[in-house]
């Protein structure tokens, strides 16, 4: 029964709502242009923030999707918080590795959020809130998300201690920083793209 609901949880996470969302109205593949990564971020590049904000919705609903079908269908098999575990470590796996998508996919942050949503409300708040924090600070996403990423097993262990989610969520954290290599190199260069430009100064 876990199995299939790994199983589950990996082929929702497999849905890229970028693209799908991008499709859907008429807009250009979020792989072939900036970043060319399926994620809202770069859907936001390309200049519908409808679109970013439908695949922001659509990527961490998915994400909670998962693990809440997870409690709700199996919680009745033993130790069901190892099952909700393993659902949130496949979705996030199912989005960035996609089985319908030629597992080109994103680099997770969103469905992560989601997935935190479903383990724990205070423990997505804590970790959005960081995220939103550097984000308006620094106007980098890259590095809000690896703040966030950092620091999210760090809060799951001062809520729960050593758990299962504990586990999940630091598996899920390497995984979104592997996933933002490239940012990490480019934020050591410098040449990181801001998410939004730097206000001009105003003349004298």
């Amino acid at each position: 029964m876990a199995i299939a609901a790994v199983l589950i949880a990996y082929l929702v996470g497999s849905v890229s709502f970028a693209v799908v969302v991008s499709r859907t109205l008429g807009l250009a593949d979020p792989r072939t242009f900036g970043s060319h990564n399926p994620g809202a971020t770069n859907v936001l590049r390309g200049g519908n923030k409808m679109a970013a904000v439908l695949t922001v919705l659509g990527d961490g609903g998915k994400g909670w999707l998962a693990v809440f079908l997870t409690q709700k269908y199996f919680a009745g098999i033993a130790q069901p918080e190892y099952a909700m575990s393993a659902a949130a470590l496949a979705v996030v796996l199912g989005h960035m590795y996609p089985l319908y998508h030629r597992f080109r996919g994103g680099k997770g942050v969103a469905t992560a959020l989601g997935v935190l949503l479903a383990l724990n409300t205070l423990l997505a708040a804590a970790v959005a809130a960081i995220w939103i924090a550097v984000a308006l600070v620094f106007r980098i996403s890259a590095l809000a998300a690896l703040t966030a990423a950092f620091l999210a097993p760090l809060l799951c262990y001062a809520f729960y201690g050593l758990h299962p989610y504990t586990a999940a969520v630091g598996a899920i954290a390497v995984l979104l920083i592997w996933r933002h290599k490239a940012n990490i190199r480019n934020l050591i260069a410098g040449t990181e793209r801001r998410s939004t430009p730097k206000p001009r100064e105003p003349q004298r």
